[in-house]
Protein backbone atom coordinates (compact mmCIF):
# COMPACT_ATOMS: atom_id res chain seq x y z
CA UNK A 1 0.00 0.00 0.00
CA UNK A 2 1.25 3.45 -0.94
CA UNK A 3 0.30 5.33 2.21
CA UNK A 4 1.73 8.74 3.17
CA UNK A 5 4.80 8.23 5.36
CA UNK A 6 4.00 10.94 7.90
CA UNK A 7 0.50 9.52 8.43
CA UNK A 8 1.99 6.10 9.13
CA UNK A 9 4.53 7.63 11.51
CA UNK A 10 1.85 9.51 13.45
CA UNK A 11 -0.68 6.69 13.45
CA UNK A 12 -0.24 5.83 17.14
CA UNK A 13 -1.30 9.32 18.19
CA UNK A 14 -4.45 9.18 16.08
CA UNK A 15 -5.23 5.68 17.34
CA UNK A 16 -5.19 7.16 20.85
CA UNK A 17 -7.59 9.88 19.72
CA UNK A 18 -9.88 7.28 18.15
CA UNK A 19 -9.93 5.20 21.30
CA UNK A 20 -10.63 8.23 23.46
CA UNK A 21 -13.68 8.99 21.33
CA UNK A 22 -14.71 5.33 21.48
CA UNK A 23 -14.55 5.35 25.27
CA UNK A 24 -16.80 8.42 25.45
CA UNK A 25 -19.61 7.83 22.94
CA UNK A 26 -22.32 10.45 22.45
CA UNK A 27 -25.66 10.10 20.69
CA UNK A 28 -26.97 12.29 17.89
CA UNK A 29 -26.93 16.06 18.54
CA UNK A 30 -25.29 15.34 21.92
CA UNK A 31 -21.71 15.18 20.61
CA UNK A 32 -20.50 18.02 22.83
CA UNK A 33 -17.32 16.34 24.04
CA UNK A 34 -16.50 14.94 20.61
CA UNK A 35 -17.05 18.21 18.76
CA UNK A 36 -14.96 20.02 21.38
CA UNK A 37 -12.14 17.52 20.85
CA UNK A 38 -12.37 17.96 17.08
CA UNK A 39 -12.45 21.75 17.24
CA UNK A 40 -9.54 21.87 19.69
CA UNK A 41 -7.35 19.67 17.50
CA UNK A 42 -8.16 21.58 14.34
CA UNK A 43 -7.39 24.89 16.03
CA UNK A 44 -4.06 23.57 17.30
CA UNK A 45 -3.11 22.71 13.72
CA UNK A 46 -3.91 26.18 12.40
CA UNK A 47 -7.18 25.21 10.74
CA UNK A 48 -10.03 27.72 10.72
CA UNK A 49 -12.92 26.25 12.70
CA UNK A 50 -16.65 26.89 12.26
CA UNK A 51 -19.08 25.50 14.80
CA UNK A 52 -22.83 25.38 15.34
CA UNK A 53 -24.27 23.86 12.16
CA UNK A 54 -26.78 21.21 13.22
CA UNK A 55 -26.00 22.12 16.83
CA UNK A 56 -22.80 20.09 17.33
CA UNK A 57 -21.40 20.06 13.79
CA UNK A 58 -17.86 21.25 13.09
CA UNK A 59 -16.41 22.45 9.78
CA UNK A 60 -12.67 22.93 9.33
CA UNK A 61 -11.48 25.22 6.54
CA UNK A 62 -8.02 24.86 4.99
CA UNK A 63 -7.01 27.30 2.24
CA UNK A 64 -3.96 27.38 0.00
CA UNK A 65 -3.16 29.35 -3.14
CA UNK A 66 -5.67 31.59 -4.89
CA UNK A 67 -8.12 29.22 -6.57
CA UNK A 68 -11.78 29.46 -5.67
CA UNK A 69 -12.26 25.71 -6.19
CA UNK A 70 -13.18 23.69 -3.11
CA UNK A 71 -13.82 20.11 -2.03
CA UNK A 72 -15.69 18.76 0.99
CA UNK A 73 -14.67 15.68 3.01
CA UNK A 74 -17.22 14.36 5.50
CA UNK A 75 -17.02 12.18 8.62
CA UNK A 76 -19.80 11.35 11.09
CA UNK A 77 -19.30 11.62 14.87
CA UNK A 78 -22.28 10.10 16.69
CA UNK A 79 -22.64 6.78 18.50
CA UNK A 80 -25.51 4.29 18.83
CA UNK A 81 -27.87 3.50 21.75
CA UNK A 82 -26.24 0.09 22.29
CA UNK A 83 -24.64 -1.33 25.44
CA UNK A 84 -21.11 -2.46 24.56
CA UNK A 85 -20.09 -5.96 25.69
CA UNK A 86 -16.38 -5.49 24.97
CA UNK A 87 -14.16 -5.18 28.05
CA UNK A 88 -10.91 -3.88 26.57
CA UNK A 89 -9.44 -0.67 27.94
CA UNK A 90 -11.10 1.70 25.48
CA UNK A 91 -14.59 0.18 25.76
CA UNK A 92 -17.49 2.56 26.30
CA UNK A 93 -17.67 4.10 29.75
CA UNK A 94 -21.32 5.01 29.27
CA UNK A 95 -23.79 2.10 29.45
CA UNK A 96 -26.36 2.24 26.67
CA UNK A 97 -24.06 4.19 24.33
CA UNK A 98 -21.47 2.71 21.99
CA UNK A 99 -19.48 3.46 18.85
CA UNK A 100 -20.77 0.32 17.15
CA UNK A 101 -20.55 1.70 13.62
CA UNK A 102 -17.03 3.10 13.50
CA UNK A 103 -17.80 6.81 13.53
CA UNK A 104 -14.98 7.19 16.03
CA UNK A 105 -12.63 5.86 13.35
CA UNK A 106 -14.16 8.04 10.64
CA UNK A 107 -13.54 11.09 12.80
CA UNK A 108 -9.95 10.05 13.51
CA UNK A 109 -9.19 9.45 9.81
CA UNK A 110 -10.46 12.90 8.82
CA UNK A 111 -8.59 14.55 11.70
CA UNK A 112 -5.37 12.89 10.60
CA UNK A 113 -5.93 14.02 7.03
CA UNK A 114 -6.74 17.56 8.16
CA UNK A 115 -3.48 17.88 10.09
CA UNK A 116 -1.44 16.74 7.08
CA UNK A 117 -3.30 19.01 4.66
CA UNK A 118 -2.88 22.01 6.97
CA UNK A 119 0.82 21.29 7.45
CA UNK A 120 1.69 20.75 3.77
CA UNK A 121 -0.96 22.84 1.95
CA UNK A 122 0.08 21.12 -1.26
CA UNK A 123 -2.96 22.24 -3.22
CA UNK A 124 -4.60 25.30 -4.75
CA UNK A 125 -8.04 26.00 -3.36
CA UNK A 126 -10.00 25.09 -0.23
CA UNK A 127 -10.57 21.84 1.63
CA UNK A 128 -13.57 21.70 3.95
CA UNK A 129 -13.49 19.08 6.69
CA UNK A 130 -17.10 18.30 7.61
CA UNK A 131 -17.61 16.63 11.00
CA UNK A 132 -21.29 15.77 11.04
CA UNK A 133 -23.49 14.90 14.04
CA UNK A 134 -26.50 12.59 14.23
CA UNK A 135 -26.10 10.28 11.26
CA UNK A 136 -27.75 7.39 13.12
CA UNK A 137 -31.36 8.33 12.48
CA UNK A 138 -31.18 11.98 13.51
CA UNK A 139 -30.61 13.37 10.03
CA UNK A 140 -27.63 15.50 10.96
CA UNK A 141 -26.60 15.66 7.31
CA UNK A 142 -30.01 17.02 6.37
CA UNK A 143 -29.80 19.63 9.14
CA UNK A 144 -26.32 20.79 8.11
CA UNK A 145 -27.58 21.29 4.56
CA UNK A 146 -30.73 23.08 5.77
CA UNK A 147 -28.68 25.40 7.95
CA UNK A 148 -26.43 26.48 5.09
CA UNK A 149 -23.52 24.06 4.78
CA UNK A 150 -23.15 24.63 1.04
CA UNK A 151 -23.99 28.33 1.08
CA UNK A 152 -21.57 29.17 3.89
CA UNK A 153 -18.93 26.83 2.49
CA UNK A 154 -19.27 26.69 -1.31
CA UNK A 155 -17.70 23.52 -2.67
CA UNK A 156 -17.60 21.81 -6.03
CA UNK A 157 -18.06 18.25 -4.74
CA UNK A 158 -18.41 16.34 -1.48
CA UNK A 159 -17.09 12.89 -0.54
CA UNK A 160 -17.87 10.44 2.26
CA UNK A 161 -16.39 7.17 3.51
CA UNK A 162 -17.54 4.34 5.79
CA UNK A 163 -15.67 1.33 7.12
CA UNK A 164 -17.12 -1.98 5.95
CA UNK A 165 -16.63 -5.25 7.88
CA UNK A 166 -16.08 -8.21 5.61
CA UNK A 167 -14.07 -6.24 3.06
CA UNK A 168 -10.34 -6.98 3.37
CA UNK A 169 -8.12 -4.41 5.02
CA UNK A 170 -6.26 -2.60 2.27
CA UNK A 171 -9.25 -2.49 -0.06
CA UNK A 172 -11.89 0.05 -1.04
CA UNK A 173 -15.26 -0.41 -2.72
CA UNK A 174 -16.91 2.22 -4.87
CA UNK A 175 -19.53 2.29 -7.66
CA UNK A 176 -21.64 4.88 -9.50
CA UNK A 177 -25.38 5.18 -8.99
CA UNK A 178 -27.41 4.06 -5.96
CA UNK A 179 -25.24 2.38 -3.32
CA UNK A 180 -27.42 2.74 -0.21
CA UNK A 181 -31.19 2.71 0.04
CA UNK A 182 -33.72 5.24 1.16
CA UNK A 183 -34.96 4.73 4.71
CA UNK A 184 -38.64 5.31 5.49
CA UNK A 185 -40.97 4.39 8.35
CA UNK A 186 -44.71 3.80 8.48
CA UNK A 187 -47.33 3.57 11.22
CA UNK A 188 -50.83 2.21 10.57
CA UNK A 189 -53.54 2.14 13.20
CA UNK A 190 -56.60 -0.05 12.48
CA UNK A 191 -59.66 0.78 14.58
CA UNK A 192 -62.42 -1.78 15.01
CA UNK A 193 -64.80 -2.73 17.79
CA UNK A 194 -63.80 -4.82 20.77
CA UNK A 195 -65.74 -7.90 21.79
CA UNK A 196 -65.52 -11.14 23.75
CA UNK A 197 -63.25 -13.58 21.91
CA UNK A 198 -66.00 -16.23 22.15
CA UNK A 199 -68.47 -13.92 20.38
CA UNK A 200 -66.50 -12.28 17.56
CA UNK A 201 -69.70 -11.54 15.66
CA UNK A 202 -70.37 -8.75 18.16
CA UNK A 203 -67.24 -6.85 17.21
CA UNK A 204 -65.03 -5.71 14.32
CA UNK A 205 -61.73 -7.55 14.66
CA UNK A 206 -58.73 -5.34 13.67
CA UNK A 207 -56.22 -8.15 14.22
CA UNK A 208 -57.42 -10.42 11.42
CA UNK A 209 -57.55 -7.40 9.12
CA UNK A 210 -53.98 -6.46 10.12
CA UNK A 211 -52.82 -9.98 9.24
CA UNK A 212 -54.31 -9.67 5.79
CA UNK A 213 -52.79 -6.21 5.40
CA UNK A 214 -49.30 -7.49 6.18
CA UNK A 215 -49.63 -10.14 3.50
CA UNK A 216 -51.20 -7.77 0.99
CA UNK A 217 -48.27 -5.38 1.25
CA UNK A 218 -45.97 -8.03 -0.18
CA UNK A 219 -48.00 -8.05 -3.39
CA UNK A 220 -46.70 -4.52 -3.97
CA UNK A 221 -43.19 -5.94 -4.11
CA UNK A 222 -44.09 -8.95 -6.26
CA UNK A 223 -46.91 -7.63 -8.45
CA UNK A 224 -46.83 -3.82 -8.62
CA UNK A 225 -43.21 -2.77 -9.05
CA UNK A 226 -40.93 -4.05 -11.78
CA UNK A 227 -39.09 -7.22 -10.72
CA UNK A 228 -35.72 -5.61 -11.54
CA UNK A 229 -36.38 -2.63 -9.22
CA UNK A 230 -35.26 -3.17 -5.63
CA UNK A 231 -37.68 -2.56 -2.79
CA UNK A 232 -38.33 -3.94 0.69
CA UNK A 233 -41.41 -3.60 2.91
CA UNK A 234 -40.88 -4.94 6.42
CA UNK A 235 -43.63 -4.89 9.03
CA UNK A 236 -41.54 -5.09 12.19
CA UNK A 237 -44.05 -4.34 14.96
CA UNK A 238 -47.63 -5.49 15.59
CA UNK A 239 -49.27 -4.16 18.75
CA UNK A 240 -52.75 -5.27 19.80
CA UNK A 241 -54.69 -6.54 22.76
CA UNK A 242 -54.16 -7.05 26.48
CA UNK A 243 -56.03 -10.29 27.21
CA UNK A 244 -56.26 -13.61 25.42
CA UNK A 245 -60.06 -13.71 25.58
CA UNK A 246 -60.72 -10.17 24.32
CA UNK A 247 -60.83 -8.96 20.73
CA UNK A 248 -59.13 -5.54 20.94
CA UNK A 249 -60.49 -2.26 19.68
CA UNK A 250 -57.39 -1.49 17.67
CA UNK A 251 -54.20 -2.90 16.16
CA UNK A 252 -51.09 -0.92 15.25
CA UNK A 253 -48.54 -1.87 12.60
CA UNK A 254 -45.11 -0.28 12.23
CA UNK A 255 -42.23 -0.97 9.90
CA UNK A 256 -39.85 0.28 7.24
CA UNK A 257 -39.67 0.68 3.48
CA UNK A 258 -36.35 0.67 1.60
CA UNK A 259 -35.78 1.54 -2.07
CA UNK A 260 -32.94 2.68 -4.33
CA UNK A 261 -35.06 5.17 -6.28
CA UNK A 262 -37.65 7.76 -5.38
CA UNK A 263 -39.91 6.49 -8.19
CA UNK A 264 -40.20 3.06 -6.56
CA UNK A 265 -40.69 4.72 -3.18
CA UNK A 266 -43.56 6.81 -4.57
CA UNK A 267 -45.20 3.67 -5.95
CA UNK A 268 -44.87 1.73 -2.70
CA UNK A 269 -46.25 4.53 -0.55
CA UNK A 270 -49.20 5.08 -2.89
CA UNK A 271 -50.09 1.39 -3.02
CA UNK A 272 -49.74 0.95 0.74
CA UNK A 273 -52.16 3.82 1.27
CA UNK A 274 -54.65 2.43 -1.27
CA UNK A 275 -54.54 -1.13 0.05
CA UNK A 276 -54.97 0.07 3.65
CA UNK A 277 -57.89 2.31 2.71
CA UNK A 278 -59.78 -0.30 0.71
CA UNK A 279 -59.11 -3.24 3.00
CA UNK A 280 -60.35 -1.26 6.00
CA UNK A 281 -63.44 -0.19 4.05
CA UNK A 282 -64.12 -3.81 3.15
CA UNK A 283 -64.01 -4.89 6.81
CA UNK A 284 -65.78 -1.86 8.25
CA UNK A 285 -62.72 -0.44 10.04
CA UNK A 286 -61.41 3.08 10.32
CA UNK A 287 -57.69 3.76 10.15
CA UNK A 288 -54.77 6.17 10.47
CA UNK A 289 -51.89 5.98 7.99
CA UNK A 290 -48.56 7.73 8.53
CA UNK A 291 -45.58 7.46 6.18
CA UNK A 292 -42.35 9.20 7.17
CA UNK A 293 -39.65 9.68 4.56
CA UNK A 294 -36.39 9.80 6.50
CA UNK A 295 -33.27 9.35 4.33
CA UNK A 296 -33.23 9.38 0.51
CA UNK A 297 -31.00 6.90 -1.33
CA UNK A 298 -27.26 7.53 -1.57
CA UNK A 299 -26.59 8.05 -5.28
CA UNK A 300 -22.97 8.45 -6.37
CA UNK A 301 -22.23 10.55 -9.44
CA UNK A 302 -20.29 8.77 -12.17
CA UNK A 303 -17.57 11.36 -12.80
CA UNK A 304 -16.66 11.66 -9.12
CA UNK A 305 -16.64 7.88 -8.73
CA UNK A 306 -14.23 7.48 -11.62
CA UNK A 307 -11.97 10.15 -10.16
CA UNK A 308 -12.01 8.64 -6.65
CA UNK A 309 -11.30 5.14 -7.98
CA UNK A 310 -8.15 6.43 -9.66
CA UNK A 311 -6.99 7.92 -6.36
CA UNK A 312 -7.72 4.65 -4.56
CA UNK A 313 -5.85 2.64 -7.19
CA UNK A 314 -2.79 4.79 -6.59
CA UNK A 315 -2.91 3.81 -2.92
CA UNK A 316 -3.80 0.11 -2.95
CA UNK A 317 -3.65 -1.00 -6.59
CA UNK A 318 -6.51 -1.44 -9.05
CA UNK A 319 -7.25 -5.01 -7.92
CA UNK A 320 -8.05 -3.76 -4.42
CA UNK A 321 -10.58 -1.18 -5.63
CA UNK A 322 -13.68 -3.35 -5.62
CA UNK A 323 -17.20 -2.99 -6.93
CA UNK A 324 -19.42 -1.52 -4.24
CA UNK A 325 -22.37 -3.84 -3.80
CA UNK A 326 -25.48 -1.76 -3.02
CA UNK A 327 -26.92 -2.28 0.45
CA UNK A 328 -30.41 -1.68 1.80
CA UNK A 329 -28.87 0.16 4.73
CA UNK A 330 -29.30 3.94 4.70
CA UNK A 331 -27.04 6.95 5.21
CA UNK A 332 -27.85 10.64 5.53
CA UNK A 333 -24.84 11.59 3.41
CA UNK A 334 -27.57 11.23 0.78
CA UNK A 335 -28.79 14.75 1.62
CA UNK A 336 -25.38 16.16 0.72
CA UNK A 337 -25.30 14.20 -2.55
CA UNK A 338 -28.71 15.64 -3.43
CA UNK A 339 -27.08 19.07 -3.44
CA UNK A 340 -23.58 18.37 -4.75
CA UNK A 341 -21.85 15.81 -6.97
CA UNK A 342 -19.73 13.34 -5.06
CA UNK A 343 -19.07 9.76 -4.02
CA UNK A 344 -19.55 7.64 -0.93
CA UNK A 345 -17.16 4.71 -0.60
CA UNK A 346 -16.44 1.77 1.69
CA UNK A 347 -13.03 1.07 3.20
CA UNK A 348 -12.37 -2.53 4.25
CA UNK A 349 -12.51 -3.15 8.02
CA UNK A 350 -11.55 -6.84 7.80
CA UNK A 351 -13.16 -9.82 9.51
CA UNK A 352 -12.53 -8.83 13.12
CA UNK A 353 -9.10 -10.37 13.77
CA UNK A 354 -7.82 -6.91 14.75
CA UNK A 355 -9.82 -6.87 17.99
CA UNK A 356 -7.71 -6.95 21.12
CA UNK A 357 -8.37 -9.37 24.00
CA UNK A 358 -11.54 -8.45 25.80
CA UNK A 359 -13.81 -8.22 22.80
CA UNK A 360 -17.26 -9.69 23.21
CA UNK A 361 -18.49 -12.86 21.62
CA UNK A 362 -19.93 -12.44 18.20
CA UNK A 363 -18.88 -11.04 14.83
CA UNK A 364 -17.28 -7.67 14.34
CA UNK A 365 -20.22 -6.35 12.34
CA UNK A 366 -21.76 -2.89 12.25
CA UNK A 367 -24.33 -2.18 14.97
CA UNK A 368 -23.09 -5.19 16.95
CA UNK A 369 -22.22 -4.84 20.68
CA UNK A 370 -18.87 -6.60 20.08
CA UNK A 371 -17.82 -4.35 17.18
CA UNK A 372 -14.61 -2.31 17.19
CA UNK A 373 -13.07 -0.15 14.47
CA UNK A 374 -9.84 -1.43 12.93
CA UNK A 375 -7.14 1.12 13.79
CA UNK A 376 -4.99 -0.06 10.87
CA UNK A 377 -7.39 1.87 8.64
CA UNK A 378 -6.53 5.29 10.06
CA UNK A 379 -3.37 6.02 8.01
CA UNK A 380 -4.89 4.42 4.90
CA UNK A 381 -8.18 6.31 5.14
CA UNK A 382 -6.35 9.55 5.92
CA UNK A 383 -4.02 8.99 2.94
CA UNK A 384 -7.09 8.59 0.72
CA UNK A 385 -8.56 11.86 1.98
CA UNK A 386 -5.28 13.71 1.46
CA UNK A 387 -4.63 12.35 -2.02
CA UNK A 388 -8.25 12.89 -3.03
CA UNK A 389 -8.20 16.55 -1.97
CA UNK A 390 -4.77 17.33 -3.39
CA UNK A 391 -5.49 15.64 -6.72
CA UNK A 392 -8.96 17.15 -7.01
CA UNK A 393 -7.63 20.68 -6.48
CA UNK A 394 -4.79 20.06 -8.95
CA UNK A 395 -6.87 18.69 -11.82
CA UNK A 396 -7.86 20.89 -14.77
CA UNK A 397 -11.23 22.59 -14.52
Amino acid sequence: MNMIDSLKAEAAEMVAVRREIHAHPELGFEELRTSELVAKRLTEWGITVHRGLASTGVVGEIKAGSSKRAIGLRADMDALPITEINTFEHASRHPGKMHACGHDGHTAMLLAAGRHLARQRNFDGTVYLIFQPAEEGGGGGREMVREGLFTQFPMDAVFGMHNWPGLPVGSFALSPGPVMASSNEFRILLRGKGAHAAMPNNGLDPVISACQLVQAFQTIITRNKKPIDAGVISVTMVHAGEASNVIPDSCELRGTVRTFTLEVLDLIEQRMREITQHLCAAFGLSHEFEFLRKYPPVINTAQEVQFARQVMAGLVGEQQVLTQEPTMGAEDFSFMLQEKPGAYCFIGNGEGSHRTPGHGEGPCMLHNPSYDFNDALIPLGASYWVKLAETWLAKPV
